[in-house]
């Protein structure tokens, strides 16, 4: 059958960076160039390619599969054996259920990530701007996206820190509340402190410093984040005006004592602190953490945090995945509707032609008049519901001892209905 629904790819689980650079389709697949020509075999296709994975979701027939496989290496410009051992290949249920579980974020390297279900939205964007998709692929992907949305409503699957950075920001979230009153200096211009400080700016932190030894670096940093770089050796005159500080140097000892911090306390007049330490060795004293109004949370902390919170979404990933399995057979039964749909039209059409070329030869030997042949009409038309009911019933039976291919067979012989 032509309806078939085929998923080709791969991703972080089956292919290494070098693979996935090397077969990414990130620039053949707009208007302009297309990967996957669509032919009698394949009827519409999608590609999804990002960092860490490349899918070709595709409608058509038995030959798809191959055609796909071979249009992706061609593409490339790759023999087809370079490419076979790293993909996996889904076919009808199995594909959907695969789409459902990339859409939810659960086949996600990091479970609930929110960045594929707006990946796969342009993904699907580009090919219907490219004319590549069709009712099977925009019924699936629709579909797909309020899967996602169902897992995202009526699970946590998406919820709780499952990065360092995230958790570092959540846990000032805890002691904050609001954090749009608040301000932040980094300390050290590191990846982790400069993805806690995106995150930040994201739950509303309206000012950040950055100090660094090399201050050109500071002030590269503070420019991403429209924030403001300052001397290393300032650090202490900055610290009584920000509510949270994220340490991150290569500093062997620390560089925050409690003496210090105890002295800027004094100056802010006990307001609270937070400070998130991810550097290794440690940049805070610990005794910071004995003094009050202090929150003093290190990479040891936020590791135990995190690790929780991916145990509570692998929890809820459980719920996730009976929503995903519940979808696919909702959209199973529409995708068998599709294959019943010409024997039904064809069924009714015959019908009613027979019915009606009866009732004019009847009305033109009764010399009916209108009222009269209304009337007949509409017996006729409450006939025909009669007559239409049982063998419609038969048709989409799922539970008859017949599949569906020997129950659309059967109406059409019996009806004599043309193949």
């Amino acid at each position: 059958m032509d309806n078939s629904i085929f998923l080709v790819g791969l991703n972080h689980k089956t292919a290494g960076v070098d693979i996935r650079e090397r077969f990414a389709l990130t620039d053949v697949c707009n208007k302009e160039l297309w990967a996957i020509p669509c032919t009698e075999s394949i009827r519409e296709n999608i590609i999804l390619s990002t960092c860490n994975r490349v899918e070709i979701i595709a409608s058509g027939n038995e030959n798809a599969e191959e055609e796909l496989l071979a249009s992706w290496a061609e593409a490339k410009h790759a023999p087809l054996d370079d490419l076979k051992p790293y993909v996996y290949r889904y076919k009808n249920d199995d594909a959907v259920r695969h789409l459902f579980l990339v859409a939810s974020s659960l086949d996600s390297m990091i479970v609930g990530e929110p960045q594929i279900l707006g990946q796969l939205k342009k993904a699907y964007q580009q090919a219907a701007h490219a004319r590549k998709t069709g009712p099977i692929l925009n019924r699936l992907l629709h579909k797909a996206f309020s899967v996602a949305k169902r897992v995202r409503t009526e699970t946590a699957v998406a919820s709780n820190a499952v990065s360092i950075s995230y958790a570092a920001v959540e846990l000032a979230k805890r002691i904050f509340g609001d954090l749009t009153q608040h301000r932040a200096l980094l300390i050290g211009a590191g990846e982790m402190a400069e993805l806690a400080a995106k995150h930040l700016i994201h739950f509303g932190i309206q000012t950040i410093f950055v100090a660094n030894r090399t201050y050109q670096r500071a002030q590269n940093l503070a420019a991403t984040f429209s924030g403001h770089a300052i001397p290393f050796d300032a650090i202490s005159e900055t610290l009584p005006d920000v509510d949270i500080v994220i340490t991150s140097t290569g500093s062997p000892e620390p560089i925050l004592r409690a003496r210090t911090v105890s002295r800027v306390l004094s100056v802010r007049k006990n307001k609270p602190m937070f400070f998130i330490d991810i550097a290794v060795p440690r940049d805070v004293d610990p005794d910071v953490n004995s003094l009050d109004n202090v929150y003093l949370y290190d990479i040891d902390d936020l590791k135990e945090i995190v690790e929780e919170n991916i145990n509570n979404r692998r929890d809820e990933a459980m719920k996730a995945r009976q929503i995903v399995e519940d979808e696919v057979t909702t959209y199973e039964k529409w995708l068998k509707t599709l294959e019943l749909q010409p024997t039904i039209v064809d069924l009714i059409e015959r019908n009613e032609s027979i019915a009606m070329a009866e009732l004019e030869h009847t009305c033109r030997h009764l010399h009916c008049d209108e009222d009269m042949k209304q009337h007949l009409t509409a017996m006729i038309t409450s006939i025909l519901h009669k007559i239409n009911h049982d063998p419609l019933m038969y048709l989409k039976n799922e539970n008859s001892h017949a599949n569906q291919l020997e129950r659309i067979n059967t109406i059409r012989t019996v009806f004599g209905l043309k193949e």
